[in-house]
């Protein structure tokens, strides 16, 4: 096994908790099923929030999802002026036999605009 970090955004509708635990739903399951883990596999997550949206934490909606004993923490993304809003940014690091190579980075909605070179 070895440890890798996985990223993955997305861009929700609005600012709301509804659209917030939607899209981090949406985007963590999409992360686990795309590099084939388990909440079990993931050692942490780093959430990142731009500053429009704080109807809710992203780390609620990922612990209901199974990750109540995964630690999770969430910051406020850098104000860059022109960038993209309504972004939620994940990074997960776990436990996987997979080569950094074969991981699949995620980006989901507008968010894939961020990462065109490596969002599958």
């Amino acid at each position: 096994m070895s440890l890798r970090a996985i990223r993955g955004a997305i861009q929700v509708p609005d600012n709301t908790p509804t659209d917030i635990a939607a899209g981090v739903q949406e985007l963590i399951s999409a992360i686990l099923e795309a590099n084939q883990l388990v909440p079990s596999d993931v050692i942490s997550v780093f959430f990142t929030s731009t500053i429009d949206l704080n109807a809710a934490f992203p780390a609620a909606a990922c612990r209901e999802m199974g990750f109540a004993n995964v630690p999770l923490i969430g910051s406020v993304e850098v104000d860059v002026p022109g960038a993209l809003d309504r972004t939620i940014r994940a990074m997960l690091h776990v436990d996987t036999t997979k080569s950094a190579d074969e991981i699949s980075h995620i980006y989901l909605h507008g968010a894939a605009a961020l990462r065109r070179d490596i969002a599958q």
